[in-house]
């Protein structure tokens, strides 16, 4: 049993629209600002200020509130201040739905007591998958350094979902950079072409009507540059050597899989997506 998001759980269900999904997803991304975006509104940074401390936070697995802090354009009162704006703000997705008239309280009490079961038994499955498993502790990990970048880098959360059957034509756009060294590591992602589009574009941070497949290609394979950057850090000693080869679009998500790479899947707001972890 797979985890899922709370609207991807209720699309199942019919309990509400692709329509109502997409419009409630916006709702909760408006309601929710980065911090950076909720700091240049309020005329505490500039739009190149907290670009640079994004910057940073894709080479750094830290808040932007330490870095602004570090950096001298914010001090702990504002960064606190911004906290406290940005929570106050926050509306959950069942509360939105509610708002918006798509269900009544007592059907979303329902679903949510239903949602948090079965988020229970996923993530059970999920443990019992990786236990034991000689990649799991990795695959751990990995995991859980998506659902802090993602959110920073992409604008959109991220949850490990199971471990996957690897179908090729589910994953037909397939990057994964090789890593060289004392402990050889591989880090993919795969996904379908929306996925892949979706996820370009919002890291680069450009409409969809200027992202052509190719630009969308390269994007993954500097998406998944980042990712390896922080699973080198978290999981090889300081005073380990290696060398990163540049991305690699040449290997499908079923050919990793057959060297030996773990393929877990990922539900994300952007789409679903294989996260390939191997030596």
């Amino acid at each position: 049993m797979a985890v899922k998001f709370l609207g991807q759980f209720l699309l199942e269900r019919g309990l509400i629209t692709p329509q109502q999904l997409l419009a409630a997803t916006e709702a909760q991304r408006a309601s929710n600002p980065l911090l950076g975006e909720l700091a240049v509104s309020q005329g505490l940074l500039t739009e190149a200020q907290a670009r640079r401390i994004n910057e940073r936070q894709r080479a750094e697995d830290r808040r932007f509130g330490d870095i602004a802090i570090e950096l001298g354009v914010l001090d702990a009162a504002q960064v606190e201040s911004l906290l406290a704006a940005q929570k106050a703000g926050r509306k959950l997705f069942g509360q939105i739905l509610v708002e918006q008239g798509v269900l009544d309280a007592a059907t979303l009490d329902q679903a949510l007591a239903e949602h948090r079961a079965e988020q229970q038994a996923g993530s059970e499955a999920l443990a019992s998958a990786l236990e034991g498993h000689p990649l799991g502790g990795l695959a751990q990990e990995a995991a859980g350094i998506c659902t802090r970048l993602f959110p920073r880098m992409l604008g959109a959360q991220c949850q490990p979902a199971g471990v996957a059957a690897v179908i090729e034509d589910a994953w037909p756009h397939t990057v994964h950079v090789h890593i060289e060294g004392d402990r050889p590591l591989r880090v993919g992602i795969a996904c379908d072409r929306d996925t892949m589009r979706a996820m370009a574009c919002a890291f680069l941070r450009v409409p969809a009507e200027r992202c052509d497949d190719e630009l969308a290609a390269d994007a993954l394979g500097e998406i998944v540059n980042v990712l390896m950057g922080y699973v080198v850090r978290s999981a090889l000693p300081d005073d380990a050597r290696y060398r990163a080869l540049p991305p690699d679009h040449g290997l499908s998500a079923a050919a990793l899989a057959a060297r030996g790479a773990l393929p877990l899947q990922m539900n994300s707001q952007l789409g679903t997506f294989l996260l390939l972890l191997g030596a």
